[in-house]
């Protein structure tokens, strides 16, 4: 009899069916390959089905990028046409305001305080022209000594 009361055999038997029994290795290396096995079934069954759905999302978001593109471009393009629409306005007004200011014509229509200062203006630009014409630009208008005798300091040294 063995140590706890079983016969030879008992004790033979026992021993038989607990080195049968399986190691937790062995438990683990079945759970995770049955988990592959189902990750694997289910991606092949699934993946194309998530596949279309992301290249949907991804068609979606383009399709709402080129919107919002379309609408900043088409605003941009209005934008342009009314600023050129106002300049091809202007431009005959803005022609005939230089043209009369540089004949002089304008000043029928100006008030007093108005022709003063376009007078003074265009007597400035006239006196500037010649000047550059005659070239005084590049010189002072009043002439200036570079170098001045030494005074005497004042302390009686004769300094």
């Amino acid at each position: 009899m063995s140590r706890w009361g079983l016969t030879p055999y008992e004790s033979f038997k026992v021993s038989e069916i607990s080195s049968r029994r399986p190691s937790g290795a062995a438990v683990a290396g079945l759970v995770l390959g049955s988990v592959g096995t189902a990750a694997a079934v289910g991606a092949w069954i699934f993946g194309p089905v998530i596949a279309g759905n992301r290249a949907k999302g991804i068609e979606r978001t383009i399709d709402l990028t080129n919107a919002n593109t379309n609408n900043t471009l088409n605003r941009l393009a209005s934008l342009l046409d009314s600023e050129r629409a106002e300049r091809v306005a202007q431009g005959v007004t803005l022609t005939q305001t230089v043209n009369d200011t540089v004949s002089g014509s304008q000043q029928g229509t100006l008030t007093a305080q108005q022709a003063a200062e376009l007078s003074a203006m265009q007597s400035v630009q006239t006196n500037l022209f010649n000047q550059a014409v005659l070239g005084n630009l590049s010189q002072a208008p009043q002439k200036v000594a570079l170098y001045r005798d030494a005074t005497p300091c004042g302390c009686g040294c004769g300094n």
